[in-house]
């Protein structure tokens, strides 16, 4: 495979995978340290039999190295999206990392379970796990809301 459509078909589902690991600045920053890194390494990176699993975690040291615990899932614009509930970000924010990724990609990217194991470089078995667990806590933050139906 060419670099190029390495980056066509691997760079949107990073985006998103660190966008929802780390916010909309500090995931777009380091998907596109771990694309310069492919680009650098593409000859050792081609080989891998996840190269978009190994770019990931290139993206999560970069996102922790240029940015120290930034503020995740900044409220975005009104007109931006649809009506959701107002706790849903400060909720999501309280999951950890990797509820809050497996439950974002899953539910709000419509991602497949299996997918999101593949680029996390996990067992599907423990996605479930993250995701039974990350809903579990969102259930309980949002309970009182009358706009939320799990």
């Amino acid at each position: 495979m060419e670099f190029e459509s390495f980056v066509e078909m691997v760079g949107p589902r990073l985006r998103a995978a660190l966008v929802a690991a780390y916010g909309e600045d500090a995931g777009l920053d380091a998907a596109a340290e771990a694309l310069a890194y492919a680009w650098e390494h593409w000859e050792r990176l081609r080989s891998m039999q996840n190269p978009a699993g190994y770019l990931y975690r290139v993206g999560q040291s970069a996102a922790r190295r240029l940015h120290q615990r930034p503020t995740l899932l900044p409220p975005p614009p009104a007109e931006r999206l649809p009506d959701f509930e107002p706790a849903l970000l400060p909720a999501l924010d309280s999951l950890s990392e990797a509820q809050r990724v497996c439950v974002v990609l899953v539910h709000g990217f419509a991602w497949r379970q299996v997918d999101v194991a593949e680029l996390l470089e996990i067992e599907s078995a423990t996605v479930r796990t993250h995701l039974s667990r990350g809903l579990r806590k969102l259930h309980h933050a949002l309970e009182g809301s009358t706009h939320v139906q799990f």
